[in-house]
């Protein structure tokens, strides 16, 4: 198969495929999208989905806080904020602006209907009555004013489910208009500046991290190989290798995202460790006397089908993550684990023809560095044979103080975790959490109940106001607006605009504001009720306590719901983008289990299929399941909460580290197959399946520690916790997997 001639045919196939793409060259996008981190296909995103069609996207606006060190009520600041609302109003893709600004108050009277300035600054007088009234009532207070009245709030709400580009655009002209209104200090935060920001930082550290992968490649190979043709050999194959996979996915429409950052070293690594296993069989064929085309071709006829193994385990550990239910994961997934066979492609169609063009520099046997390996392998396996029963005992040790830290973790995310602490953008997040009481949305579908005529009949607003003062203390929300909110309105507006007004109306005045409510629900800046009153929403804003302390207040939302709301009047259901996110990572460890038990079945399989024995499919899950747990352990002595992005780290790593173990069963059982006993085989196995195992662990683990540089969360705790597990996978393999095999005591 790896004859001179074939191995040429197929670097000039590789060639050929690199060179169209090189030809039709596919456009090179990068994408951030929050709906990606949606449980898809899920009851709850269903629902949303339909609520979102009644209502309007939870999350299309953009914040904008105005102001200073003193109040805002200041008639030249506040000329300055009323003609930036208006030039933001006139933008392509505004669809409106609240603010008090330009907000008015219906009075009705025996003469009609007037409308009212709630700020109005036209002279000194009106602008301290207005002072006055706002910052003494509570419906605008951390809703559209801070507390302290010294920022002013513009909520834009842009054009809904705004594209990337368009977000983009948007953002900059509101930036540049609000940098030139003249008002010195503002803060902004809202989607499209979240979406704009992670792709900028997404962009810088994707082109940091290809070049830091090359430059430790490079470093990697003139240490390991000492040779001119080890670093150019592996450069060109994992060059190709990556170029093939992301044109890939480029071509398939998936743009790069934030977790296509990581695909640069995990392909780099896994390609490197398949050609340091060829490599090694190569120059220990050289060693033995054989002619260089002679050596190349048993080398890669022998150890291809052990790297196939290994390369398609880790592809389906990270193809597993294709039957998880969130598009960012799955779709990760997929195109990685189709890079890693592109690598393996890539490995066997260019390196057997390079090397047949290239003439290695000449080996020796004796070389210091090889005798300092070979007599350091043979003292760790008499060790080893020597502290069996140690060996055992430290392991289960170990294993069983982890599994408790695994029992303690807890599972808890942010929308922004995966940000830098210090980023910009989550400290004016912060800010509006502070000021406004918060920056994340908080959305509950309401309906009317069987035994209700519509949510604007007096019980079911009674039922109404017993929710939102308990969402209002649970979840700490603020600017709160609902149909009872239209309907307070309504009653301050029959009487004459008193601010006591603004309560709960009883049930003569619900029927006093009965024929005013249509068009009450069409003028309302934010749509509440559907034009049948049967359908509403409660909606307002929160600070991002992440994922548990959320779950937790859910939990108590339910059962208050469950004591102290009538279904038969008012049926209440949480929803929105935020609660979504939150479901997305409460699910994280059936997501984790369902992507390990795929990984797990399918290496007891091909080993199973090897030896034709459960037993030993057993015997090489063991040093793969306890690396994991330790991990875990790790975790929890650090601190680290489980979350939607780190729970991949665990299917990642075993599809990883399977494949010191695939390769040492392998070459196990070359042994065998040649008549040598079960322990002597155990041996040859070790010592020299265990250089090239050591070696392809300090390139995987200097590889993913490399992303430990990284700014974002998810590529940080990967780096550091694959690189743990990569090790200490490297640790059963080579001390606890012989124990486990000579304890077997019999051939299969």
């Amino acid at each position: 198969m790896f004859t001179k001639k074939n191995s040429f045919w197929s670097l000039g196939m590789a060639l050929l495929m690199t060179l169209v793409i090189l030809i039709f060259r596919p456009s090179v996008v990068f994408d951030y999208d929050f709906e990606s981190f949606f449980p898809q296909e899920d009851e709850e995103l269903l629902f949303y989905q339909d609520f979102r069609g009644k209502f309007e996207n939870d999350n299309d606006y953009l914040l904008i806080a105005l102001g200073g060190n003193t109040e805002v009520f200041d008639s030249v600041f506040l000329s300055a904020a009323n003609s930036l609302n208006k030039s933001l109003k006139k933008l392509e893709k505004v669809e409106r602006t609240i603010s008090l600004l330009d907000l008015e108050e219906p009075i009705v009277n025996p003469f009609g209907i007037r409308y009212r300035k709630v700020l109005d600054w036209e002279n000194a007088e009106r602008l301290q009555n207005s002072r006055k009234t706002i910052l003494g009532s509570l419906q605008y207070q951390k809703g559209l004013i801070s507390k302290d009245g010294n920022y002013l709030l513009i909520l834009l709400k842009n054009k809904q489910r705004i594209s990337k580009e368009d977000g983009d655009e948007l953002y900059q002209e509101i930036k540049n208009l609000v940098a030139n209104s003249g008002i010195n200090e503002y803060h902004l935060a809202g989607k499209i500046r979240a979406q704009g920001e992670f792709v900028n930082l997404l962009q810088e550290e994707f082109t940091f991290f290809l070049g830091i992968s090359l430059i430790l490649i490079v470093c990697l190979l003139i240490i390991i190989f000492r040779t001119w043709w080890g670093v150019l050999v592996p450069l060109t194959v994992l060059a190709l290798g990556i170029l093939w996979t992301i044109s890939l996915s480029l071509y398939f429409n998936k743009p790069l995202d934030v977790m296509s950052v990581m695909q640069p070293t995990i392909l780099s690594v896994v390609g490197l460790a398949a050609l340091i296993h060829f490599f090694n069989h190569y120059l220990t064929q050289i060693r033995n006397g054989h002619p260089k085309d002679e050596a190349i071709r048993i080398s890669f006829s022998e150890l291809v089908t052990a790297v196939f193994l290994t390369c398609i385990t880790t592809s389906l550990g990270f193809v597993s993550l294709f039957f998880t239910n969130i598009q960012n994961l799955k779709f990760f997934g997929l195109y990685t684990g189709l890079g890693v066979m592109l690598m393996f492609l890539a490995v066997v169609m260019i390196a057997p023809g390079m090397l047949y063009l290239l003439t290695p520099f000449k080996v020796s046997e004796n070389d210091s560095f090889s005798v300092m390996w070979r007599k350091g392998m043979r003292l760790a396996f008499l060790w080893t044979l020597a502290h069996t029963k140690s060996i055992v005992w430290v392991f289960v040790l170990i294993t069983l103080i982890s599994a408790y830290g695994l029992s303690k973790l807890q599972v808890n995310g942010y929308i922004l975790d995966d940000l830098p602490e210090n980023n910009s953008l989550i400290n004016e997040f912060r800010f509006f959490d502070q000021e406004f009481g918060g920056s994340k949305p908080l959305e509950f579908s309401l309906s009317a109940g069987p035994k209700a005529k519509d949510l604007m009949q007096y019980e079911v607003l009674k039922e109404q106001e017993k929710l939102e003062s308990f969402i209002k203390e649970a979840f700490g929300a603020s600017a709160v607006v609902s149909p009872l909110t239209l309907a307070k309105s309504l009653n301050k507006a029959l009487n004459s605009g008193s601010e006591k007004a603004f309560a709960t109306p009883t049930i003569g005045q619900v029927r006093r504001i009965e024929p005013y409510l249509g068009k009450a629900v069409e003028e309302s800046p934010v749509r509440v009720l559907t034009s049948d009153f049967k359908s509403g929403r409660l909606s307002g804003r929160t600070e991002d306590m992440g994922s548990l302390e959320s779950s937790a207040m859910k939990a108590k939302l339910s059962k208050f719901l469950e004591e102290e709301i009538n279904p038969d009047l008012l049926l209440v259901r949480i929803t929105g983008t935020s609660h979504l996110i939150d479901i997305s990572h409460e699910s994280v460890t059936a997501q984790m289990a369902k992507g390990l038990g795929f990984a797990f079945l399918i290496v007891a399989l091909i080993v199973g299929f090897l030896f034709r024995s459960w037993k030993i499919a057993v015997i090489s899950l063991i040093p793969n399941v306890i690396p994991l747990l330790w991990v875990c352990g790790l975790m929890f002595v650090f601190g680290i909460q489980l979350k939607l992005t780190t729970a991949i780290i665990f299917t990642v790593a075993f599809g990883i580290a399977v494949d010191d173990t695939i390769h040492f069963m392998a070459k196990l059982k070359m042994e065998l197959s040649k008549g040598k006993s079960w322990l002597y085989a155990i041996k040859r196995t070790y010592l020299e399946t265990g250089k090239a195992i050591i070696l392809t662990t300090l390139i995987l683990v200097s590889g993913f520690s490399i992303l430990t540089l990284s700014q974002f969360g998810v590529t940080f705790y990967s780096g550091l916790l694959i690189g743990m597990a990569l090790f200490f996978a490297l640790v059963a393999d080579l001390i606890l997997l012989p124990v486990l095999l000579i304890l077997l005591k019999k051939e299969p």
